[in-house]
């Protein structure tokens, strides 16, 4: 089941890179949306599932939190090691930089590859857990989508690479929701996991994409976009079971 609802993924996302392509003049306000999107994803999707297996398994939610945090700081430093944001802020808007968009974009499908792994260890929780995870990461993929091809096209690769990438993005969910078929985690694992998730993705958001959005274009458009991506995922959460 959970192979079957990441197909739902690989189609999100495939959308949204190709809506970039299309529609690459406005990607500071896409961008903006897609940042509120993934934090919505954290505040009403993510941390509401902590907070109830939290509380089911006896876990300290502290703990949990620390994995957070672990998760948030642990992707900064592979960031810097990996230099995707090795050049001055008062460079950053003003000059490409080809491999620190490539190393973004392959980030973005490590992103992807645990967007599957949630799916598939959610349904290892149950059904109507991993629908509603399975909802929350089809839409904020369809942002994975939209920002694989905006980091690259934005810093001067070409549009080949750029769908190269949109498809290696496409085929991760898929692959990490197969990964979890062959193993069991229990629910404190889970817990950790999603902490350190939570992390990332709000790291994602904070660091990466909001950055980029206001880089060149700061407007109240792009921000009222931001609040708006918040406000969908709050709507989407809201009807879920």
């Amino acid at each position: 089941m959970a192979v079957l609802v990441a197909l739902a993924a690989v189609f999100s996302t495939a959308m949204g890179g190709l809506f970039a392509l299309r529609h690459r003049d406005h990607l500071h306000l896409i961008l903006g949306f897609t940042a509120g999107v993934i934090v919505g994803v954290v505040a009403f999707d993510v941390l509401p599932e902590i907070a109830d297996l939290s509380a089911s398994t006896g876990l300290d939610f502290k703990t949990v939190m620390i994995a957070m945090a672990g998760g948030f700081l642990g992707f900064h430093a592979i960031e810097k090691m990996l230099l995707v944001h090795n050049v001055h802020e008062d460079e950053y808007a003003g000059h490409h930089h080809p491999t620190v968009g490539l190393a973004s974009a392959l980030a973005l499908c490590g992103h992807s590859l645990t967007d599957g792994i949630a799916i598939g260890l959610a349904f290892q929780i149950d059904h109507n857990v991993g629908f509603a995870v399975a909802i929350a990461v089809v839409g904020h993929d369809f942002a994975d989508g939209l920002n694989t091809v905006s980091l690259m096209l934005t810093h001067g690769n070409a549009r080949p690479r750029a769908v190269a990438l949109l498809v290696l993005d496409c085929l991760t969910p898929l692959a990490g929701a197969a990964l979890t078929l062959l193993f069991h985690v229990p629910d404190r694992g889970l817990l950790i996991y999603l902490g350190v998730f939570a992390g990332f993705l709000l790291y994602i958001g904070a660091s990466d994409i909001l950055p980029e959005a206001h880089a060149k274009h700061p407007s109240l458009a792009t921000l009222a976009l931001t609040v708006s991506g918040v406000g969908l995922m709050y709507g989407v959460t809201a009807v879920l079971p």
